[in-house]
């Protein structure tokens, strides 16, 4: 007796269809089953035949997928956006070099990624029957894994050397890292680290370099969730070598400062901007000789309410000389731009003082925590008397040490370049923080739900290729101030509607486009479909 059985699966959201057959078991004496899988549910209760999952005897079908009709109407305004970025960047060519046989379905992928918003990959079928994209065709679930198995080290490789040519010659490039986590631990590289949102689930980190002027991304590399900052440079560095990039200049936030990796950056003469913690000795000694008058007038940045100097030092290293079988002492010159913010350094004391008297109370109340024990014995004096019992006084030398340097942050560079550019240079990394916010929001990327190593790389370059597209309008959405009026939803809703007819022996025909839906192309710079 057969019965059909709907089971959804709660990780994926696909429900699937079994055929379950009833049958009599004479050994154990009792009625048994066995279930076949016959295909997936779809949004209107049919059963989509499927070849089921992990079945090794099957090659990859990449190029099957179910035709449109000859005669169509379909939304093309968005899609056509998306294609003409893709050509003017070079992006579209470049994967066409690479991914000769898959570039159309990298593409569509990605375009349905930025326009639907965090749906799921499951949902393109729909998707494909309203919309014109490169494919043109359904890329089903099944596909979508085996297109994403057959990206391969190689031709990401071979993207990524042609990729990093489109660079401005003369742009830093931002550098840092952020982790994604993930529901599964048994990929190699998904290990338990130091999480940046906090989540406690394993987690693998993903370094993306980012182009200050132009604001694309250029280049990604996943690494195991336990690797810190300040270890992948040397790796990075490497990378470019073997794309043959030669001229780098690299902007990071502080997790990367070491001295090996500033070393590594002078030995290869390499230009960089970095932040580094004030705490360090080599930071405050070059900070004493200007730490008087800091607050002067002649020091103020109006256009970033902070005040600024500039120290210039050397840097000594040791290098290695193999042809001699020794190391020899070299100096290089380098720029420490200081900055102090006054509304800062009193945000940072009054959160210390209340520290200070917050603690005090525990030792007066005699519920001293054992976790405040090293904050008691630095910044208190505690005295117990048998006649006036415990009397408790501020160590003012020490909390003196702790609070000078409230409200100070530093730069250092080997490049000449004044204060005020250099914090510029700085805060334009934010678009490395947007992009990764891009990826986990509304490219999917928060927590992973693949289980193979394929799957995860080929997702990865699908996702990377979407936030080059997603950057380019979201850089030219602020240059030309359209964040006023627009989401970038909105914005892309605004011109997805715009539909394309096709007839069978006719040219295809774009319907009517608004004098807003204009505005919009002209602002990303790009000639208006017709």
């Amino acid at each position: 007796m057969a019965a059909i059985i709907h089971q959804l699966d709660k990780r994926s959201g696909i429900t699937y269809a079994y055929e379950s057959i009833s049958y009599w078991d004479k050994e154990k004496k009792q009625s048994r089953s066995k279930r076949k899988l016959i295909g997936r549910v779809n949004d209107n209760g049919e059963i989509v035949p499927t070849d089921g999952r992990n079945r090794k005897d099957k090659k990859p079908k990449i190029e099957q997928s179910i035709d449109k009709p000859v005669t169509t109407r379909s939304f093309y305004g968005a899609t056509y956006l998306l294609d003409a970025i893709g050509e003017k960047l070079g992006l579209i060519e470049d994967l066409k070099n690479c991914f000769s046989d898959s570039y159309k379905q990298i593409l569509s992928i990605a375009y349905y990624l930025i326009l639907e918003d965090s749906s799921p990959l499951y949902r393109f079928e729909k998707w494909n029957i309203l919309h014109k994209h490169p494919f043109d065709k359904n890329i089903s679930s099944q596909m979508s894994s085996d297109i994403f198995a057959s990206i391969t080290e190689e031709s990401k490789y071979k993207f990524f050397k042609k990729w990093v040519r489109h660079k401005d010659v003369d742009e830093f490039w931002a550098y840092d890292t952020t982790s994604i986590s993930s529901y599964s631990e048994q990929l190699k590289q998904i290990q338990y680290g130091h999480n940046k949102e906090n989540d406690p689930l394993a987690q693998l980190n993903l370094a993306i370099v980012f182009g200050e002027k132009s604001n694309l991304p250029f280049y990604y590399r996943k690494l195991a969730g336990n690797i810190p900052d300040s270890k992948t440079l040397i790796h990075l560095l490497e990378d470019m070598k073997q794309f043959d990039f030669k001229k780098l200049k690299l902007v990071m936030d502080r997790g990367f400062f070491s001295k090996s990796n500033i070393n590594t950056l002078f030995e290869k003469h390499l230009k960089f901007l970095l932040s580094a913690r004030i705490s360090l000795s080599f930071i405050r000694e070059n900070l004493e000789g200007i730490y008087e008058n800091f607050c002067s007038y002649e020091y103020y940045m109006p256009e970033y309410e902070l005040y600024a100097k500039t120290v210039t030092t050397t840097w000594e290293y040791e290098v290695a000389r193999p042809y001699k079988k020794d190391r020899v002492k070299k100096k290089k010159r380098i720029y420490l731009h200081y900055y102090y913010n006054i509304e800062k350094a009193a945000d940072d004391r009054k959160v210390f003082d209340n520290r200070l008297i917050e603690y005090k109370n525990e030792i007066i109340s005699q519920k001293p925590i054992k976790e405040h024990q090293s904050f008691y014995d630095r910044y208190f004096i505690v005295k117990d008397t048998p006649k006036r019992g415990i009397s408790i006084e501020v160590n003012t030398d020490e909390v003196d040490k702790t609070t000078k340097y409230y409200g100070y942050f530093v730069l250092l560079t080997n490049e000449k370049m004044n204060a005020t550019k250099a914090l510029q240079l700085y805060r334009n990394k934010d678009v490395i923080e947007k992009a990764f916010g891009n990826l986990k929001d509304r490219l999917s990327m928060r927590r992973m739900l693949v289980s193979s190593e394929h799957s995860l790389n080929g997702k990865l370059f699908v996702e990377f290729i979407a936030l080059i597209l997603l950057s380019y309008i979201k850089k030219q959405m602020q240059v030309k101030n359209l964040y006023k009026n627009y989401t970038l939803q909105t914005l892309l809703d605004r011109v997805d509607v715009i539909e394309l007819f096709e007839y069978p022996q006719t040219k295809p025909r774009v319907g009517e486009v608004l004098e807003k839906q204009k505005e919009i192309y002209e602002a990303m710079e790009i000639e208006i479909p017709r």
